[in-house]
């Protein structure tokens, strides 16, 4: 089978490739937004390797569940060649479609930025997607004079969910970077009403994630990280695989970065790449998961660095996007199946 991945998709029957709708792969052109946790994870490799194979999430849609946006930065002002960066906005607190954040929240502004950005040559890891902010919460990060709670905040964030369930066809988003944390030590799900929506995100095969939280501690993740239907993910100290911040046997996943709110960012946007790495190489994903999103959690881990933890006295797998993508692309079994028979999930789904 051809290593090289352009050559690869040669090979492949013309009916047995999706190219997303796009009939050219748009170039890397620019400096990565965080050198040293892009080096780490390998994603400027990938950008290497699969230039002009891939389009680094052009033609997919980010929701970003955090404590408002403001649209008005420079950075979410840009418009690609084939639309504008944001392509929609809700607020669940207020009901309307302005997400603007309402002092003192802040954070959901710029956590958009480690996936998305594509602003004076900074790139993010997906940085040709579009997004979609939500202000699901009243305020998120260290500014805030009240933490998160499952008991306050659950109904809010739900809604947003709801929203993205209700608007995934229309806006193709493949992928919710569920950006808060309480805080907290949780070993299992808390039961709220953000389950259901989690659940039916699932099996419509659009990828959510949590952050893990940012104590220095190995007895518990943060909620709604903690959930059965939502990838944790944790971090490595950038530069090194040195586990750091919270972790617990719960989360999935470990990604470079000081913060695991970064962390998230990363794997949403890597998600985001995977995903179309699976659907142009035809790849049979259902052999490593029931979902979609959890067979690419699956490729993630069994492609990751492993990082022993001493300190909690487990495993976790780091995430290396290239590995990754070589996994799907060299593959020896792909699906070569009519277009029609092997869609995108997301695009796909029946609306609830």
């Amino acid at each position: 089978m051809p290593s090289n991945p352009a050559k690869l998709l040669a090979t492949l029957p013309l009916a047995g490739v999706i190219l997303l709708g796009f009939e050219e792969s748009p170039k890397v052109s620019g400096e990565p937004v965080s050198p040293v946790e892009f080096k780490q994870m390998r994603i400027t490799e990938a950008w290497a390797k699969y230039d002009g194979v891939l389009t680094w999430g052009k033609g997919q849609c980010l929701a970003i569940l955090d404590d408002g946006c403001d649209l008005k930065a420079p950075e979410w002002q840009v418009s690609l060649p084939w639309g504008k960066k944001v392509v929609a906005g809700y607020d669940s607190i207020d009901r309307d479609d302005d997400p603007t954040p309402v002092p003192p929240g802040y954070h959901g502004t710029s956590v958009g930025f480690p996936s998305s950005l594509n602003y004076q040559g900074k790139l993010g890891v997906a940085f040709n997607n579009q997004i979609a902010p939500i202000r699901a919460l009243r305020c998120v990060g260290g500014r805030c004079k009240e933490r998160v709670t499952p008991e306050r905040d659950a109904e809010s964030l739900a809604a947003g969910l709801r929203w993205v369930i209700d608007n995934h066809a229309r806006y193709n988003i493949t992928a919710v970077n569920l950006s808060p944390g309480d805080g907290q030590r949780h070993q299992q799900p808390v039961p709220t009403v953000i389950d259901k929506p989690l659940k039916r995100l699932k099996k419509l095969g659009i990828w959510v994630s949590s952050p893990c939280g940012n104590a220095m501690q190995v007895e518990g993740i943060s909620w709604p990280a903690c959930q059965r239907d939502v990838f944790g993910v944790g971090a490595t100290k950038p530069g090194e695989d040195i586990a750091h911040l919270s972790r617990y046997r719960n989360a999935d996943i470990l990604v470079p970065a000081l913060y695991t709110s970064s962390s998230n960012a990363f794997i949403a946007g890597a998600a985001m790449v995977l995903r179309e790495a699976i659907m142009t190489s035809q790849y049979r994903w259902k052999n490593d998961g029931h979902t979609l999103p959890e067979a690419m959690m699956s490729i993630f881990q069994k492609t990751g660095a492993k990082v022993e933890d001493p300190e909690s006295h487990l495993t976790f797998s780091r995430l290396d996007l290239l590995a990754a993508l070589d996994y799907v692309y060299l593959a020896k079994e792909r699906t070569l199946l009519p277009v029609e028979a092997a869609q995108d999930p997301a695009r796909t789904a029946k609306q609830p």
